[in-house]
């Protein structure tokens, strides 16, 4: 299934899915920097309603090279939680999908887990006013 039929697909979580609109994310590969271009910025509504989108970042690699990891690294360890702390362009997420038979089990487990972990703050929050 290539990666466009699965996002049509699974329309009834996807509010729009888009080609990276130019968005260029720096990583670095060794002691060089070199520029990542997403394959897609899939827009999710996963409970928060369609003025707050989850942007999911998706990445296929049916094949993986060296570089791929240090796209990943940066993806998970540097932007995706900056921009998140940030708080002004919505919530982000980014996702690598490496077996393309297993793409909608995995699509499905990262918005399932992007929503426990909203879910989670919720409650969080609540917990902490009432013991307030």
């Amino acid at each position: 299934m290539k990666a466009r039929d699965f996002l049509r697909k699974n329309g009834s979580m996807i509010l729009r899915w888009l080609y990276s609109l130019g968005l260029e994310l720096p990583y670095c590969y060794g002691s060089e920097t070199r520029t990542y271009l997403p394959d897609f910025i899939v827009q999710i509504d996963n409970g928060h309603g369609e003025k707050d989108l989850l942007n999911l970042i998706v990445e296929i690699k049916s094949l993986r090279r060296e570089d791929a990891k240090g796209k990943k690294s940066t993806m998970e360890t540097y932007w995706i939680p900056g921009v998140n702390n940030n708080g002004q362009f919505g919530r982000w997420a980014f996702a690598e999908f490496t077996e393309v038979y297993q793409i909608e089990s995995d699509f499905k487990a990262k918005v399932e887990k992007e929503f426990d972990n909203m879910i989670g703050r919720v409650i969080a929050a609540r917990h902490q006013r009432n013991n307030q």
